[in-house]
């Protein structure tokens, strides 16, 4: 079990309400587990997910091990971009998740991986076996995954001194005045919607830095490049519409319409650079842009770009 303390810097009204602020990665349900778990408390005693909290208060959660989900190797397709004994390049296809959890305990990217390499890194346990860092179910492209511990730690470190750079594509509605531009803000979990992160308060999230440049404007429509800085959970896609310019597709944080027959957003992770765990090398991978973004973005008459 993991115990996380808090002390509130100003009243709150309710105690779910302090939490989601500092738990980011909790859904509601999520937090709900936790009071009906009595594994929240205030000032010492159990707590109410309706209590108020007043400034000062001492919260202390206890998070319960996860439930161990015994992923099974299936024989999905899956495109393998580099591999050796310590790591993989996968190009994940837009549709898949990355690893088991609600409701999704198979046809993951975790569960093709297993059939594919066999032994992955222990690091992120029976649920996150190899998972280094996670691209969203509906956004395609790189992710480095790791088979050893030794790569495992090597790798999360690179991503946490931002040495490891990401960068994506993506189509946004509207066109985007700034040719060029750094977009930093604080990421939560949304006050109002549970399931969705937004820009919020210092005190309520953890920085977020995204890069961005212009590639081409057509037609009302502007293509992108964003290049991590920190990698909070959907932090392009909330920071596309913190500008006021969602991405194409999305329906969690743009328009709630499917558009020229998409499945979801157009964001690819198109390139990936590190520095490999064991040898030293300097490795950098990119992945084309899938069909289906191609096509669309032929449709508005984008041909003068380069990537």
């Amino acid at each position: 079990m993991e115990e996380r303390n808090f002390t509130a810097r100003e009243k709150c009204p309710r105690a779910d309400v302090f939490l989601s602020g500092e738990l980011t990665e909790f859904t509601r349900s999520a937090l709900k587990k936790l009071f009906d778990g009595e594994c929240v408390f205030v000032n010492g005693k159990a707590a109410k997910a309706g209590q108020k909290i007043e400034e000062g208060d001492g919260i202390k959660v206890i998070l319960p091990d996860p439930k161990p989900l015994a992923a099974q190797p299936q024989d999905i397709p899956l495109e393998i971009i580099y591999e050796d004994d310590d790591l993989a390049v996968i190009n994940k296809p837009q549709g898949m998740t990355v690893h088991a959890g609600n409701g999704n305990e198979d046809g993951t990217l975790v569960n093709a991986l297993l059939y594919r390499l066999g032994n992955l890194s222990g690091i992120g346990g029976v649920i996150r076996p190899g998972i280094v860092h996670r691209i969203d179910k509906n956004t395609s492209g790189l992710l480095v995954v790791a088979k050893n511990d030794r790569a495992h730690l090597s790798l999360a470190e690179q991503i946490a001194n931002k040495t490891c750079r990401r960068t994506y594509i993506a189509l946004l509605e509207g066109n985007l005045g700034q040719d060029s531009g750094r977009i930093s803000t604080y990421i939560g979990r949304s006050p109002t919607d549970r399931v969705k992160m937004a820009v919020v308060p210092p005190e309520k999230g953890k920085i977020a830095i995204t890069d961005y440049t212009v590639l081409e404007r057509e037609n009302g429509y502007t293509l992108c490049r964003f290049d991590l800085l920190t990698g909070r959970t959907h932090q392009i896609r909330v920071h596309a519409k913190y500008m006021n310019h969602p991405i194409v597709g999305d329906d969690v944080y743009g328009r709630k319409k499917r558009e020229f027959g998409l499945e979801g957003q157009l964001l690819h992770a198109y390139a990936l650079q590190f520095t490999h765990p064991v040898s030293g090398e300097e490795m950098r991978f990119t992945a084309p842009l899938p069909e289906y973004f191609k096509k669309t973005l032929a449709k508005l008459g984008f041909d003068n770009f380069s990537l």
